[in-house]
């Protein structure tokens, strides 16, 4: 009978995590401190870069873009998964779900723009050194970021839009967020379209991402042992690595997701891996372009030695 009844109410129950009584503080004192540090990590770099007028470069532009990304979707998931923890009844209105889940899944696609955006960046400073000032001018670099922010919200309002034109028959999100795959799950009615719709999603941002950045990489690599320049390798190596990093951690956690939603009867595992795929990188990103990139690192060492002068 369930499938002939439609909900009308407004407030959903969120599942959650099945955990018991004792790791619940634990847990979310873990979540609190991955937050602060986040938070910490993300917005001294935001500061610094902005700061400092020598690290207004088009990459360190970009790497602005994904922390604002980071913050963005991380603060729209973790300080309601803590209350969630620390409640013994977890509700959410269907509105709140329909927007957490719009920008969690912005967030996911802006990642994958952004770092694009990375790699061509990188492309150019390294196989076209003389001509980067003139093709990555801050227009290009900021018509780019706006292109891949808009991209996003495009390809995400369609991926929404056709799920919250469903109607609903349940009234519980079997899960400890909210997402697309949870909110059409709500419904009793035929979602084949938003299975495709999802699954084209998916394969544009993984397929445009890998084969963009492979493409790069495979140029800068080919340039380097075609040149065999010592100097441009070292170069290679200190702009491209911390890059690379955090674009394969990115993307293994984003497989993990997916391989895991084929497993419905691990669901913690599943929710586990989502947060994962919040906060990894984000907490990450940060700490590995700061060590990794040469000038960043510099900055970060000269505003400690002033703030922490060795006695």
């Amino acid at each position: 009978m369930e499938k002939n009844k439609t909900v009308s109410t407004d407030i959903l129950e969120v599942q959650g995590f099945d955990i018991s009584p004792q790791l619940t503080y634990p847990l979310f004192f873990l979540l609190l401190f991955v937050y602060f540090t986040l938070l910490f990590s993300n917005i001294g770099v935001l500061l610094l870069i902005i700061s400092q007028k020598s690290l207004h470069q088009p990459m360190y532009f970009l790497f602005c873009n994904l922390s604002v990304n980071d913050l963005i979707g991380n603060t729209v998931l973790l300080p309601q998964l803590m209350a969630h923890i620390l409640a013994t009844e977890r509700f959410i209105t269907y509105k709140q779900c329909v927007v957490q889940a719009f920008q969690s899944h912005t967030f996911g696609s802006a990642s994958h723009m952004i770092l694009i955006i990375m790699a061509i960046d990188r492309y150019v400073a390294i196989c076209h050194p003389l001509r980067y000032s003139s093709i990555m001018t801050t227009r290009t670099v900021v018509g780019l970021s706006a292109a891949a922010w808009g991209v996003s919200v495009v390809l995400v309002s369609i991926l929404i839009g056709l799920t919250v034109r469903l109607s609903r028959c349940r009234s519980t999100i079997q899960n400890s967020y909210c997402d697309n795959a949870s909110l059409f799950k709500l419904s009793c009615e035929d979602v084949s379209v938003n299975n495709i719709y999802g699954l084209f999603f998916t394969v544009l941002l993984f397929t445009s991402s890998i084969a963009s950045i492979a493409a790069t990489y495979f140029r800068i690599a080919l340039i380097c042992w075609i040149k065999k320049n010592k100097d441009l390798n070292n170069k290679a190596l200190q702009t491209c690595a911390s890059h690379l990093v955090l674009y394969l951690i990115m993307l293994w956690s984003g497989f993990l997701t997916i391989i895991l939603h084929r497993f419905p009867n691990y669901p913690d595992l599943r929710k586990i891996a989502y947060v994962l795929f919040h906060v990894v990188p984000a907490n990450l990103n940060p700490i590995i372009y700061g060590m990794q990139t040469r000038s960043l690192r510099h900055k970060i060492t000269e505003i400690l030695k002033r703030k922490l002068p060795l006695q």
